[in-house]
C-alpha cells in the first residue's frame, strides 16, 4: 500500500493541554467549535434518524459501547442503534456455524455480512450517519473531529508497541482510516495509518481529513 502523507509541520502537543493529547489546545478548540456547529446544523437530521430507529425496530434508539481513549482510560462511545436487540446472541450463532466468518471477525472486528443488522441499519452505516451521535462525544472530550478511530479492550493487543501511539490522541470521528478505504484496508494497515497520524500530526492535516471525508462517505468506500 503507498504511504501518503497529508501533514505539514508538526505542531507539537507537549504542554500545550492539561491532558497532553495530540494537537493540544489547538485541536481542542477547533473540536469543540465544529462539533457544536454540526449538532445545531444537523439536529433535525439526527431527530428524524431517532424516530425512524424507534418506529421500526423500538427502543432504545442509540446505544452506548465502552471504547478506549486517550491515555488509555475508556469512555461511552455513542452510536445510533444499528443491530437487532438480541445482537449478540446472533453473532455467537453465526460465527459458531460460519468459520470463514469466524475468521473475518477475529482478523477485522468486522463481518461483510453481519446478520446483526437491521435494514434501516444498513442504510445508516453505509452512509456513516449511525456516527453522528459521536459529536456529543466530541464535545464531551472524549473523542476529537480527527483521529484513529476508538477501539474496543479487546483490539489493543492488535496494535502491540502501535497501542502506545494510539493512546497519545483523543479517537476520531473521522481520520486516516476512513479516507483510504476504511473496511477495504486490512487491521495491519489501520494500525499503520493510526501510528502514522499521530506521530505527523498537524491542524493542516485535519483540515484535509475532514474534507476528504464527504466524498468518502457520499461513495460509501469500504463502508459494511
Amino acid at each position: 500500500m503507498s504511504q501518503v502523507r497529508f501533514y505539514g509541520s508538526k505542531l507539537s502537543s507537549a504542554g500545550a493541554s492539561p491532558s497532553n493529547a495530540t494537537g493540544g489546545y489547538v485541536k481542542r478548540i477547533f473540536d469543540v467549535a465544529g462539533a457544536l456547529f454540526l449538532i445545531l446544523l444537523l439536529s433535525p437530521l439526527m431527530a428524524m434518524i431517532a424516530g425512524l430507529i424507534v418506529l421500526t425496530e423500538g427502543r432504545p434508539f442509540f446505544i452506548r459501547h465502552k471504547r478506549i481513549g486517550h491515555g488509555g482510560s475508556e469512555f461511552h462511545c455513542l452510536k445510533f442503534r444499528t443491530m437487532v436487540a438480541n445482537a449478540d446472541d446472533i453473532l455467537g450463532e453465526h460465527l459458531a456455524q460460519n468459520p470463514s466468518a469466524e475468521q473475518q471477525w477475529r482478523t477485522n472486528r468486522k463481518l461483510t455480512d453481519d446478520p446483526r443488522i437491521t435494514e434501516l441499519g444498513r442504510v445508516l452505516r453505509k452512509s456513516s450517519l449511525d456516527e453522528l451521535l459521536q459529536l456529543f462525544n466530541i464535545v464531551k472530550g472524549d473523542m476529537s473531529l480527527v483521529g484513529p478511530r476508538p477501539i474496543v479492550r479487546d483490539e489493543s493487543t492488535n496494535y502491540g508497541a502501535a497501542f502506545q501511539e494510539y493512546i497519545r490522541a483523543r479517537p476520531g470521528l473521522t481520520g486516516l482510516w476512513q479516507v483510504k478505504g476504511r473496511s477495504n484496508t486490512s487491521y495491519a494497515e489501520r494500525v499503520k495509518l493510526d501510528s502514522e497520524y499521530v506521530s505527523s500530526w498537524s491542524f493542516r492535516g485535519d483540515v484535509v481529513i475532514l474534507l476528504l471525508t464527504v466524498p468518502s462517505v457520499l461513495a460509501a468506500k469500504g463502508s459494511v
